[in-house]
């Protein structure tokens, strides 16, 4: 969904399940933007970038032309809850020096419907004359919003921006047309200059609210070569990656990377980073 590339929920409460975490890796030629709900991450990379990321922040991590870096749990017990967006980069921004943003709870907008029955949490882009904290190199918005029961929210929208929305908990409806959506669904509207969602009158016992997502952002319309970490726009580019890579041009992984935990040495990438 163009200029997104990847959306991945992790959630749970088994440590089994997240203790390794993600150690030194590479990435050229994309934007990663991770938004924790529950939980304790740390973030490293070559450069020194160095990002305590808890519930309620976000990083936002501008690959570029090459960056390696980690991302360790800093607990052993406990829900690690959140998400991972890969937001893909013009073929004029694949080359860009590498950049870091950590931005804390405190520094995410905070804002309510009129009626009071909404909270959002504007994490980048401008929406409705506010402006989130998140800088981005590609032009999008992002917005974490919590509905109350019967609470119905109409969000304006850049009519060239396309526009999702991804149910964390709960359930409601989207669109004019009030199609059925709940925990684990993503929504993708048509053309339009609004986003509508409502929240159901009864909601679950567990997720008292209906709590969504809500990203869109301006296509690139250009081809796209993925493989592993690596995404540009030929596939000579991306074997081109993985030999600078290896030899060492995407920079030095740093000597130790703080882990409380015995992090394994070998990495194997799958769809989060």
């Amino acid at each position: 969904l163009d200029p997104f590339l990847m959306l991945d929920e992790f959630s749970s409460d088994n440590p089994d399940d997240y203790i390794a975490g993600f150690p030194s890796h590479p990435h050229r030629g994309f934007e990663t933007v991770t938004y924790m709900l529950d939980g304790h991450m740390l973030h490293e990379d070559h450069l020194g970038n160095r990002g305590e990321l808890r519930g309620g922040g976000a990083q936002w991590m501008t690959a570029g032309r090459g960056v390696i870096h980690s991302e360790i749990p800093q607990q052993d017990s406990g829900l690690m809850r959140g998400f991972q967006l890969w937001v893909n980069l013009p073929r004029a921004k694949k080359w860009s020096p590498p950049a870091y943003q950590d931005i804390r709870s405190s520094e995410v907008k905070l804002l309510a419907s009129p009626d009071g029955g909404t909270l959002l949490r504007l994490i980048a882009g401008d929406v409705g004359g506010h402006s989130g904290p998140g800088s981005t190199q590609t032009p999008i918005a992002l917005v974490h919003a919590t509905l109350q029961p019967g609470a119905e929210l109409d969000l304006p929208w850049r009519t060239d921006f396309n526009a999702l929305v991804y149910a964390l908990s709960g359930r409601g409806t989207v669109g004019a047309e009030r199609v059925g959506i709940q925990a684990g669904q993503l929504a993708v509207y048509g053309a339009g200059d609004r986003i509508v969602v409502k929240a159901s009158e009864h909601q679950d016992q567990r997720t008292p609210a209906l709590d969504v997502l809500i990203l869109g952002g301006l296509p690139i319309k250009e081809p796209v070569a993925w493989l592993g970490p690596f995404v540009m726009n030929t596939r000579d580019e991306v074997v081109q990656a993985f030999e600078d890579y290896q030899a060492g041009k995407l920079g030095v992984i740093p000597a130790a990377h703080s882990n409380p935990h015995n992090t394994p040495t070998s990495v194997v990438e799958s769809g989060h980073e």
